[in-house]
């Protein structure tokens, strides 16, 4: 199994234990609602919500040949899940580094941001953007 889906089914499986729990005491109105709590928490932090993430360097290194911007992002993150749900379908075109898991793509991050993890940063053409319009970093693929 990989790492990535760890997070979220830790969500799942606690939520179901505590909801389980509610059940058997006979509390079904309180465990519904836990539920509906924990499985989007699950999605929104499990790798089925945004595309693979890849390192800084490779991102960048993709960047400069491709001309596709990279998103710096984290998760749990509810400025990258905007981003990425208004993106739809065109997020996968993009390159994605989650800086939690990259050193270098969060220093990147740190030094756009005057020492501040701030996210999403994106970075198109060497310059970076912190926290952009979504529809501004989808006009910035149509010209890559």
């Amino acid at each position: 199994m990989k790492r990535a889906w760890i997070s979220p089914m830790l969500l799942v499986l606690c939520g179901s234990v505590v909801a389980t729990g509610l059940i058997l005491r006979g509390n079904l109105g309180a465990a519904a609602p836990l539920l509906f709590v924990f499985v989007p928490l699950a999605v929104v932090n499990s790798p089925l919500l945004f595309p693979r993430s890849i390192g800084a360097l490779e991102a960048q290194s993709r960047s400069a040949v491709d001309g596709r911007p990279v998103v710096f992002w984290r998760p749990g993150c509810p400025y990258c899940l905007r981003l990425r749900i208004r993106l739809g379908r065109s997020a996968h075109r993009l390159h994605w580094v989650n800086i939690w898991r990259d050193p270098a793509g969060a220093a990147v991050v740190r030094a756009a941001n005057e020492g501040n993890e701030t996210v999403p940063t994106v970075v198109v053409a060497g310059r970076p953007y912190t926290n952009p319009d979504p529809a501004w970093v989808r006009e910035q693929l149509s010209s890559a």
